[in-house]
């Protein structure tokens, strides 16, 4: 039961408000327009089967997108390596040897006195995208040198798509 009250000597106006208010609060609360209650079942299981689709054409995109940007972030290292490797060149005449490896372009390697390094802006020798390190031949068959990320797969020979080996001369 709902009670009106009334303070004062209010008139016949402000009865007629109240009742007109309480009048309209009842209707809404008897017709179901104005509801407080929350979100029923069906709404929400609309919306998580909404967000479910959106996920399922979304989600796979942005998995690719990921996966190649470990291939380009692969293919970038392996071009600075380059850049590095020209540089010791100039420096030492040669490129290092493959029992040196890359850490040649970190670390001074014995009898090199013309070493003007480190020639990689990091102190340490990074791994590929996905842990592996880069494997150095020098002298290769392919040029003076060559550097491989084994890809996803982490094997020589790799597969296809991100699992596929990274060669720097085919990146020339």
């Amino acid at each position: 039961m709902v009670r009106l009250s009334l303070q004062g000597h209010s008139g016949a106006k402000r009865c007629q408000r109240a009742k007109r208010g309480l009048g309209a609060k009842l209707r809404a609360g008897l017709t179901g327009a104005r509801r407080d209650d929350g979100f029923t079942l069906i709404e929400i299981l609309v919306v998580l089967t909404i967000i479910g689709l959106i996920m399922g054409l979304v989600g796979p995109r942005v998995l690719s997108y990921l996966t190649q940007s470990k291939v380009k972030a692969a293919t970038i290292q392996i071009q600075s390596f380059e850049s590095a490797l020209d540089l010791y060149y100039l420096d030492n005449g040669r490129y290092p040897s493959t029992s040196e490896g890359l850490a040649a372009l970190v670390k001074r390697p014995a009898g090199s006195a013309a070493w003007n390094g480190p020639y990689l802006k990091n102190s340490s020798l990074p791994n590929d995208p996905w842990g592996n390190s880069y494997k150095y031949r020098s002298p290769s068959e392919h040029g003076p040198y060559e550097i491989v990320s084994l890809g996803s797969s982490g094997k020589e020979g790799g597969g296809t798509g991100t699992a596929a080996n990274i060669k720097s001369w085919e990146l020339r």
